[in-house]
């Protein structure tokens, strides 16, 4: 029985051959916030008009007025031209979506800041203007003046929103200041959805745990919620952790789904530019997916990471849910993993496993430096010995012969920072 409050929605999918899958569609639908209450399936070549062939839009047609369908959703990208037909054939009263207008959906629900919102109504005007145009009447327009019509108001509002969103600091930029300003190294998590990212960021953050992580946290500000929703946030969540001594800001990005057309990547990439101004990403990737799948969100995951300006020896791959494989199909994945990225590290985040070997290769990575600092043994000195444990790995500390001195290991930026203290604390005593 269908809950009353939730609007019911139907999902539609051809295929060239079966079988014919419908779970990440009807996963996404539900994120929107609709249940899907019934399918339309196909297995053939697409139609060049309506899409799906004329028996079964008959079917989805019936469906649609016999559940009360408020959404139809096709798994797919529709063309101007088949969206007309299908919106035509269909009842007047459910909206017909194509899967990628299915997700400027779920974007705009979760866009909270004024960066998001602007890019999910410019991905939007730059979805719909085509089917605008396909909508429009050629002969009305060209005896129409240029202004005034939907096809001009449309253009020059995403003209509008280029010009916004140029002229918005990127994340990119305010993460690297930051970075200066408190001296904190900078990793990204990126990867799919429900890879376990999210999860990862609760394992390694300093304030959380995996027990503090409520599947339906309403608060997206306090926390990168786990659950097996997509798109639950569009911004990103930044916490502080600590690796062997040092301090990083972890960021988890937004997650990828697959197929995504390159305009729709293309519209939200400043929601991904975090990676490009980390030292480290780590690219998540569910081990458990099948093989194909695997291999093909990871080729799509390291194009957009490039796209981003991410050098390849700064992304490290971790095979996440190697708990939910053998061990044949475990050597497996890893051989197939590492054709395209080498040295992929086989993890299973809520299982605790192989999490601090990640750890150790992304400290491996990280940009360092060391210095041996000696000075007088005074109040100064101490207040230098507090602020080195805030934000450097300090190896050892001794205090003998009325001095202190201490080997640091840190980012070059903030060894030179202590450099600089430590020899103030010197000319101070002196």
């Amino acid at each position: 029985m269908t809950d009353s409050s939730t609007p019911p929605a139907l999902v539609a999918k051809r295929a060239d051959s079966a079988p014919v899958e419908t779970d990440e569609i009807t996963a996404l639908v539900s994120a929107a916030g609709y249940e899907v209450v019934g399918e339309v399936t196909q297995t053939r070549a697409e139609d060049p008009g309506t899409y799906l062939g004329a028996g079964k839009v008959e079917e989805l047609t019936d469906d649609a007025a016999d559940t009360g369908a408020r959404l139809v959703v096709v798994d797919d990208e529709l063309t101007p031209g088949q969206t007309k037909q299908l919106r035509d054939a269909l009842p007047d009263e459910p909206r017909l979506y194509d899967r990628y207008r299915l997700i400027l959906e779920i974007f705009g629900e979760q866009a909270s800041t004024k960066p998001a919102q602007l890019q999910v109504e410019l991905a939007r005007l730059k979805y719909e203007l085509p089917r605008i145009k396909a909508e429009s009447d050629p002969q009305r327009m060209n005896v129409m003046l240029e202004t005034g019509t939907r096809v001009h108001d449309a253009e020059k509002r995403i003209r509008e929103l280029e010009r916004k969103l140029d002229e918005l600091p990127s994340p990119a930029e305010r993460f690297r200041e930051r970075r200066r300003e408190q001296g904190f190294d900078l990793v990204t998590i990126a990867g799919y959805t429900n890879a376990g990212k999210s999860t990862l960021l609760h394992r390694l953050a300093d304030e959380l745990n995996l027990s503090s992580a409520e599947p339906d946290h309403s608060d997206k500000n306090a926390t990168a919620a786990i659950e097996d929703r997509l798109f639950k946030t569009l911004e990103t969540t930044t916490r502080r952790t600590t690796i062997d001594g040092r301090p990083v800001l972890v960021t988890d990005t937004v997650g990828f789904v697959q197929e995504l057309p390159h305009w729709l990547v293309k519209s939200f990439s400043d929601t991904l530019s975090e990676a490009a101004a980390a030292d480290v990403v780590v690219l998540v990737a569910d081990g458990s997916d099948p093989l194909s799948d695997l291999r093909s969100k990871l080729r799509v995951s390291l194009d957009v990471l490039s796209s981003q300006g991410v050098e390849p020896e700064s992304v490290i791959v971790a095979l996440n849910k190697i708990d939910l494989l053998d061990e044949d199909e475990r050597e497996g994945r890893l051989e197939a993993v590492s054709e395209l990225a080498p040295m992929p590290i086989p993890i299973s985040v809520t299982n605790d496993t192989n999490v601090d070997q990640l750890t150790d290769v992304v400290y491996e990575r990280l940009p360092t430096a060391t210095a041996d600092l000696t000075m007088p043994n005074c109040s100064d000195a101490m207040s230098v010995v507090s602020w080195l444990h805030d934000r450097v790995t300090v190896e050892r500390v001794d205090y003998a012969d009325g001095t202190v001195s201490a080997t640091i290991r840190g980012r070059p930026s903030v060894v030179e920072r202590a450099k600089a203290k430590a020899n103030e604390v010197s000319a101070t005593d002196t």
